[in-house]
């Protein structure tokens, strides 16, 4: 392939090198250790970390389908509020909170968009805080991050580096079928390199649930894409250098931490997502 001057093309590479990578690795690197700092510690001090990136998430939800950040507070509010009280271990009564929340907003509209945020950002902390709350919780959010970042780091390059065929251009029309695929790899190489870390046995079980969690990931980054096209908003915010606001940042955690929790209760007999997701 020759570029219109006659020379030769020099796509492999100059995109990946582009002006937005060093914000991007910057303010990742930024993110890693905020999240693993909350991590660490569990239980409030988890919780705290995870209600402060729920409540941003939910303002910037909210600017994106109704316009001002500050259109649905209260149900922010709520969200976090929901997110702390599972940090005390009280599930049910955080399950409660965020069900009331649901319901609440789902009657006040503009539906559905506003009851779908309470969902869509309830899901994702309720989710990380009952992966941590477990004796096995540390080496849960860790398997899980490293495979969603790995998910990520792998679309971005492969995606940026090969271009080719796109994945869904009436949704997101930078993705494509080498970052789809570039990411699934990455993130089977960091989920096998995080479970032999945390000494959990790597069989063909945890190798397809690495696959599961990844395709969550990229499904949730499409989600988010498909409802800033619906809504016209190229970012959801501008918290974040090189990556908008902090819902383009986790938007591939929301689908696969809703997913991994599923999978952990569902794998332990409904006792310990943490457990029931690493160990196979």
């Amino acid at each position: 392939m020759r570029s219109a001057n006659g020379g030769a093309a020099t796509h492999v590479g100059t995109v990946v090198t582009g002006s937005d990578l060093l914000p991007r690795v910057a303010s990742s690197i930024g993110l890693i250790a905020i999240a693993a700092i909350g991590a660490w510690w569990g239980g409030l001090a988890t919780a705290a970390v995870v209600a402060l990136a729920a409540i941003v998430v939910h303002l910037e939800w909210t600017g994106v389908t109704e316009g001002r950040l500050t259109a649905a507070l209260g149900f922010t509010a709520g969200i976090g509020a929901a997110v702390l009280i599972a940090g005390t271990r009280y599930f049910e009564a955080s399950l409660a909170v965020a069900g009331v929340a649901t319901l609440a907003a789902a009657i006040a509209g503009p539906r559905p968009w506003r009851a779908a945020g309470v969902v869509y950002v309830s899901a994702f902390g309720l989710s990380l805080v009952a992966l941590r709350e477990s004796d096995d919780g540390l080496g849960a959010i860790a398997f899980l991050l490293a495979v969603v970042a790995g998910t990520d780091i792998g679309a971005y390059f492969f995606g940026r580096g090969f271009g080719g065929p796109k994945l869904w251009p009436a949704v997101s029309p930078k993705k494509t079928w080498a970052g789809a695929v570039g990411g699934l790899g990455a993130a089977v190489v960091a989920g096998i390199a995080a479970a032999a870390l945390i000494g959990v046995q790597v069989g063909p079980s945890l190798v397809g649930l690495i696959v599961v969690l990844s395709v969550a990931s990229q499904c949730g980054d499409l989600f988010e894409s498909f409802v800033k096209r619906r809504f016209g908003a190229k970012d959801a915010g501008s918290i974040i250098p090189g990556h908008g606001g902090m819902m383009d940042r986790v938007d591939g955690l929301v689908f696969a931490a809703t997913v991994a929790v599923f999978i952990g209760f569902l794998h332990s007999g409904g006792t310990d997502a943490a457990r029931g997701l690493i160990w196979w």
